[in-house]
């Protein structure tokens, strides 16, 4: 009868070991993060259009309102920058606090879906109730983006630091939904 050893990580292949991943797999997931990311923020821009042309145009904003030109460029890179910091955490999948960090991290990604469909989309049919509605799904955003970045910081502090502009976005955001839903009351 022979004893079994434990597998020496020097002379155990990295393609088997626990920790690795295929770097087409890892690659895999990444697009994934991305596809998703984007994914919910093209479902928000197709929720947007009629409004940008429609009630949003004619709405009474604040002076810090940027031209909406600004708006896709900055969510674009900012849903990138997301998917990114999503799969530096995921790398590190097999450490015990992943799964709570992610899942903090998709819980954001639900609130930041529906925002954009009740600020815009509901306020025709709600009126300012919609935008009030919206304001607390922001500040509810805001404060599962920071809690977040909380969980992210000790699994991999730069996909910390990558969700720290999109938490600044989001407070500069929440500031323009609830002047603008000052002003509509």
């Amino acid at each position: 009868m022979t004893e079994s050893t434990p597998a020496d990580p020097e002379t155990t292949p990295a393609a088997h070991s626990r920790r690795e991943t295929h770097p087409g797999v890892s690659t895999l997931v990444l697009l994934g993060f991305v596809l998703l990311a984007v994914g919910v923020g093209m479902g928000g821009a197709l929720s947007t259009s009629d409004a940008v042309t429609g009630w949003y145009a004619h709405a009474e904003k604040p002076v810090w309102t940027p031209p909406n030109i600004v708006f896709g460029p900055v969510w674009t890179a900012l849903y990138l920058m997301m998917a990114v910091a999503a799969w530096l955490v995921w790398r590190r999948r097999h450490e015990a606090d992943v799964r709570p960090a992610l899942l903090a991290y998709f819980a954001q990604l639900l609130l930041n879906a529906f925002w954009t469909p009740v600020f815009f989309g509901l306020y025709p049919a709600l009126g300012t109730t919609a935008l009030w509605i919206a304001f607390a799904i922001i500040v509810a955003l805001f404060l599962t983006v920071l809690f977040t970045i909380l969980r992210f910081w000790p699994l991999h502090r730069m996909a910390a630091v990558l969700l720290m502009p999109y938490l600044v976005w989001i407070a500069y955001a929440a500031s323009l939904n609830v002047a603008i839903a000052a002003y509509a009351s």
